[in-house]
């Protein structure tokens, strides 16, 4: 699991330095702007304990320039019954997310990496926890369509999952 966090995280790292130093000369007339994104997330843990994860978000994206975006996502994430080492069962866990981020896009405009950081907040089956947790990502988006795929890691909670997020955006 380790390799895969380092190599998830080399991969964003990689691509990040690649576009930041790239210079565009249409920038300097792009239209900043707010953008408002509406999706649907399917994942699958990665570790065993939970069997599968879905959940809603919103995301506020904030454009800097052409190739570059601030995020701010929330919403709420279900983390379905698994079983632990023992085979006994483990109570669903739900939590909501707060994630700031960071999104390069790098090819042609709409193949984008996306780099999240926040806490998650549990709150159903008596779990009183807030983990941090971290998100890279890669996706694709056009004028209402945003595809990704990201990894997800939930520190306090010892999981974490690959999802799928499949949303609709649009400017404000």
């Amino acid at each position: 699991m380790k390799k895969l966090q380092i190599l998830c995280l080399a991969a964003f790292t990689f691509l990040f330095a690649n576009t930041t130093f790239a210079q565009d000369s249409g920038v300097e007339n792009y239209d900043q702007g707010f953008r408002l994104g509406v999706g649907l997330n399917g994942g699958l843990p990665t570790d065993g304990d939970y069997d599968w994860a879905l959940g809603g978000d919103v995301r506020l994206q904030y454009d800097l320039s052409k190739k570059t975006s601030l995020t701010l996502t929330t919403g709420f994430t279900n983390l379905f019954m698994g079983k632990d080492d023992l085979g006994n069962n483990i109570k669903d866990l739900g939590f909501i997310p707060a994630k700031a981020g960071f999104k390069a896009f790098v090819l042609k405009d709409q193949f984008y990496v996306l780099g999240e950081l926040g806490a998650g907040f549990a709150v159903t089956n008596g779990y009183d926890k807030t983990t941090f947790l971290w998100a890279p990502g890669i996706g694709y988006a056009n004028k209402f369509i945003d595809l990704s795929v990201r990894y997800e890691d939930y520190h306090d909670f010892r999981t974490n999952q690959v999802a799928l997020r499949v949303a609709y955006g649009f400017k404000l």
